[in-house]
Formats: structure tokens, C-alpha cells, sequence
């Protein structure tokens, strides 16, 4: 029910756009009742970032998986890796909703906002690793952002896989952070 929900959210939007599109449409296209769309979604912007939980799981898991004596950045780079799979398998939609994503505030802000989700995770998962709460923030965001530009620039650069694309972010990082010295 939820990816039919889903899948009549992301043509509703596509075709009328964000706007114009309400949880009553997107139910009566799925084939369902409005009260059904919303004992699943809490709104309209919900439908389109269902996965956030899957992805903060994953990765938490990953660093808490990570041996005990890899540093931050290490262990983070290692967590998305993992994550690779869930990209690729979500990657037909992902690349659908780009577009409905660039040209809505509402839904540009959501991302955002899971973004942050996910860097607190992150946080999270390191401060429990034993990393303090500085270094575990900080880290946390610049990993963040480092895994965003791999995906950014796999989006621009299907030549390499993502993983390769990650490696070179990584060592980007590095390479900027040996910069600094």
C-alpha cells in the first residue's frame, strides 16, 4: 500500500506538481481512501521520503559494526559504503523526484531536514563508539557532506560505480584536510 501510495504521489506531482497535488488526489489515484493516506503518511511531503528510517538504520548499524579501534571518518566512510545497495535499488525513483525536489521549497526543506536527521544519527553512532561529542558532531557532518558530493558527482559520472565515487570523496577529504597543515 505504501509504494502504491508512493508511485501515485510522485505522477501526481510530476504532472501537476507539488502544489497542486493533494493527499485526496494522491489516494483517490492509488485507488484508496484519503483516511487510508494518512494512516500512513503524516502529509504530503511524508510520501516522498519514506526510506529515511531504512537509511538512518542502515547506517547506524554500519558505524556501531565498524571495528572498535577504526577513527571517525573511517568508520563513516565504511557505513556508506554498506549503504551503496539501498542507493542503487532506490535509484529509478530517486531520479523521478529529483526534479519535483528542485522545484519545491517545501519538499527542498524536508531534504534538508533529513539530512540533519541523519547527520544526528550519525552523531549519535560515534558518541556511542566512544568519539566525543565535538568530534563525533563535526565528523558526522563532514562525512555527511562528503557522501553527498559522491552521490552528486555518480549522478553526473555513471562511468564509475558509487563506491569508487565514494573512495575519491574520501580522499578528496583527506587530501583537503592534509592541505590544512
Amino acid at each position: 500500500m505504501r509504494k502504491r501510495l508512493q508511485e501515485a504521489a510522485l505522477e501526481l506531482y510530476l504532472e501537476r506538481g507539488y502544489d497542486k497535488t493533494t493527499g485526496a488526489d494522491i489516494a483517490a489515484r492509488a485507488g484508496v481512501t484519503e483516511r487510508t493516506f494518512f494512516r500512513h503518511f503524516t502529509d504530503k511531503r511524508e510520501v516522498f521520503f519514506d526510506g529515511e528510517a531504512e537509511l538512518r538504520e542502515l547506517l547506524t548499524g554500519a558505524v556501531a559494526e565498524v571495528p572498535p579501534d577504526t577513527r571517525p571518518l573511517p568508520a563513516l566512510r565504511t557505513a556508506f559504503h554498506q549503504a551503496v545497495p539501498l542507493i542503487e535499488r532506490n535509484l529509478p525513483v530517486t531520479e523521478r523526484r529529483a526534479p519535483v525536489i528542485a522545484a519545491t521549497p517545501a519538499l527542498q526543506e524536508r531534504a534538508l531536514t533529513k539530512t540533519a536527521s541523519l547527520v544526528a544519527a550519525l552523531t549519535e553512532a560515534l558518541q556511542a563508539r566512544g568519539v566525543a561529542e565535538p568530534l563525533a558532531a563535526l565528523c558526522a557532518q563532514v562525512g555527511m557532506d562528503t557522501y553527498s558530493i559522491a552521490i552528486r558527482r555518480w549522478g553526473a559520472d555513471r562511468t564509475d560505480d558509487l563506491h569508487t565515487h565514494l573512495d575519491r570523496a574520501f580522499t578528496d577529504l583527506r587530501l583537503a584536510g592534509n592541505a590544512l597543515k
